[in-house]
């Protein structure tokens, strides 16, 4: 059995969106004991995850399966995604998938500080990183983040209260966030991506769109990673027909890694967990 601490009684503050997901972001905050000390399993933020199949065992996923009916993959050898897909079929399961992007801190520095450089438009300023899981500001970051289709991490991963965490974050005049992207550490001591930091959760307002905030906040959070958490490494996960956040990490140095894929293993009736 799974060891964690007990779901029972914990307050719902600091979660986000439907009561599925706020279930699935408490099971990734009450098993943060389990996942850090667990060869092959990893800190997905919004479901249980694994980045090894082989040492996490196909018996644990499928445990998660059925307790959670989802489950996260992380940087998993092509080769093996087709066996992940195989086992998930033969389950009544599917795999959504992304493209894993991909590099090192001296290229993705390089990019991302030139984008940085550029500035902001004016009435447009970088904002304090949200301290508290349960504020207002940090609940803003996450209806920013709902909003443009994208599920994100309780206010306590955001917060970096259960690992090395970053969120940055752009206002405008009056202080409202307009734009928003969080970096952290997924991997435990047993991986060979332990320090490795995963970027994401870009959002930006519909009224913002088209000032090139994406590549900025992106950038921000690309600088912070690095700077902050010690990264060696930070990767960002695409889908193949999301032709803007494609070049959104490209232009901040990142690279398409062929040989990785990344999904989330859901039902095949359900829809898509997030954008």
């Amino acid at each position: 059995m799974l060891h964690q601490r007990a779901l029972t009684g914990l307050p719902m503050s600091g979660y986000f969106g439907t009561q599925l997901q706020q279930h699935l972001q408490a099971q990734a905050e009450t098993s943060v004991d389990f996942i850090n000390a667990t060869a092959g399993a990893c800190q997905t933020g919004r479901t249980m995850g694994c980045d090894d199949l082989d040492r996490l065992g196909w018996d644990r996923v499928d445990e998660f399966l059925d307790r959670d009916g989802i489950c996260g993959f992380r940087l998993i050898p092509v080769d093996k995604a087709e066996e992940l897909r195989s086992h998930l079929m033969e389950r009544n399961f599917r795999s959504d998938s992304w493209d894993v992007f991909l590099a090192d801190r001296e290229s993705a520095l390089a990019a991302s500080a030139a984008i940085i450089s550029r500035g902001l438009p004016d009435g447009l300023a970088d904002l304090d990183r949200p301290t508290q899981p349960e504020d207002e500001n940090t609940a803003g970051i996450q209806m920013l983040m709902g909003a443009a289709g994208v599920v994100p991490f309780s206010g306590s991963l955001l917060v970096g209260a259960f690992g090395p965490a970053t969120t940055v974050v752009i206002g405008n005049g009056d202080g409202t966030i307009v734009a928003a992207a969080h970096g952290y550490l997924p991997h435990n001591a047993h991986s060979p991506y332990q320090r490795y930091a995963w970027g994401g959760l870009v959002a930006v307002a519909g009224s913002q769109r088209g000032k090139g905030l994406g590549n900025y906040i992106n950038a921000c959070m690309i600088v912070s990673v690095f700077h902050d958490l010690g990264a060696p490494h930070v990767y960002e996960l695409v889908s193949a027909s999301n032709v803007p956040s494609r070049r959104m990490v490209t232009s901040c140095g990142l690279r398409h890694e062929q040989g990785l894929v990344c999904g989330i293993a859901t039902p095949n009736d359900s829809a898509h967990f997030t954008r």
